[in-house]
């Protein structure tokens, strides 16, 4: 099937996994997952028809149906906005009968899902969305934080950075939960090692422009300018750092969370040496090489990190249901916190009663263009960040449900 094909049809119904198309209206004998994502906007290329593919290979490799039940994929366009996102989920719960959403990528979309999702007793599987709020003072029993969020994300970028000589720092962030999330998170890392930070500016969510920002951050006299942004938000900022000739001037970007996509937008030419942490890359190991070419084949681009945690995280939903002999959310939520999740994805990961599944991060750097061997070979693996390191701990999270 090919990606403009499968993008109309979920966005618009639903594919059917083992069993023969449904009569309309929800049906009560299958097993139904929802991919609340962007598909046209800011985010698009980081967790949008590609995680609606990832989310049909779980389902096609665990074999298209659990518990004797077809499993049902369905997906929706949130446009990024969390009331449109809230709308789709109630509709897909109380009308649709779907039993887990994954996806939303956009914290506020994020938030707001889970919270709405929660109070009905259907699990979410955040894998797009960066705000640890997520897991700390918003976390809730059924909502899982999967792929990355803004308390990992610093720890091997702006550790490296600073331990580097980039001790004064001024950030463009983006104006809603996830940048300032974000900020807090990579301002707390620079400070305990010992920098500071000299500036800060909040731009608009899908800013075209960032030469006001960037001027502002160039004159601070800052050592790193972190972009605490995301999708074409970064790709922008960086394409007009380099064409403002910052970089060349001898300040540092960081790039607090760029994809694999942004990546590819940038070219090796202006991204070259650029630093950042990761949750997946698809070059890693054989496993990740072996999945990632057929995910390029459906899709013509290799995985992100979101669209590989999309495939992850709803093959251990589907383990979950069988294991639990159920799709009741407690019995499937459950099984999750007590199973051990081992894939290409992730190795020895578990859910904690917060909902955080905590997991080894990589700091990576772009390639030079003299250093690739083809098309998507743009990354190297500076290091691992154990999953101890890279995560809030259990004892210190600020979950009020770890209270009871």
């Amino acid at each position: 099937m090919n990606k403009p094909f499968l993008t109309a049809v979920c966005t618009t119904g639903a594919l059917m996994f083992g069993a023969a198309q449904a009569a309309d209206g929800p049906s009560d004998g299958s097993v139904k997952i929802g991919v609340l994502t962007d598909m046209s906007g800011v985010y698009a290329a980081i967790e949008g028809p590609g995680s609606v593919i990832a989310a049909e290979m779980a389902i096609e490799d665990f074999g298209g149906e659990v518990l004797g039940k077809p499993i049902e994929l369905t997906s929706a366009d949130h446009q990024e906005k969390a009331d449109v996102a809230s709308s789709i989920a109630r509709r897909w719960i109380d009308r649709d009968n779907v039993d887990m959403i994954v996806g939303m990528v956009n914290s506020a979309v994020g938030l707001a899902v889970q919270g709405l999702a929660s109070d009905k007793k259907t699990i979410t599987m955040n894998t797009g969305a960066g705000s640890q709020e997520l897991t700390e003072s918003q976390c809730s029993k059924y909502g899982i934080h999967y792929v990355y969020d803004t308390y990992a994300l610093p720890v091997g970028t702006a550790t490296a950075m600073v331990e580097n000589g980039g001790k004064k720092w001024f950030f463009i962030t983006a104006d809603y939960t996830f940048g300032h999330s974000l900020q807090k998170s990579t301002a707390r890392v620079v400070e305990n090692l010992g920098g500071e930070v000299v500036g800060e500016v909040n731009a608009p969510l899908a800013t075209s422009d960032f030469s006001s920002y960037l001027l502002q951050a160039s004159s601070s006299g800052a050592d790193v300018i972190a972009l605490a942004n995301a999708g074409n938000d970064t790709v922008n900022s960086i394409k007009q750092a380099h064409e403002f000739g910052i970089v060349d001037r001898g300040q540092k970007l960081a790039g607090m969370l760029v994809f694999l996509s942004d990546v590819k937008a940038l070219g090796l030419e202006t991204a070259q040496g650029l630093q950042f942490t990761t949750a997946f890359y698809w070059d890693r190991t054989e496993e990740s090489r072996e999945w990632s070419q057929r995910f390029l084949e459906k899709h013509d681009e290799m995985p992100t990190m979101v669209d590989a945690g999309v495939y992850s995280s709803t093959l251990a939903y589907l383990k979950a249901v069988e294991a639990a002999g159920t799709d009741e959310a407690d019995a499937v939520r459950a099984e999750l916190g007590d199973m051990k999740i081992n894939d290409f994805f992730v190795k020895d990961g578990s859910i904690e009663p917060n909902g955080l599944m905590p997991h080894d991060m990589y700091l990576v750097r772009v390639k030079q263009p003299s250093e690739s061997e083809g098309p998507w070979d743009l990354l190297e693996v500076v290091s691992t960040i154990p999953a101890d390191q890279a995560y809030i701990a259990t004892e210190d999270s600020a979950c009020p449900l770890l209270d009871e």
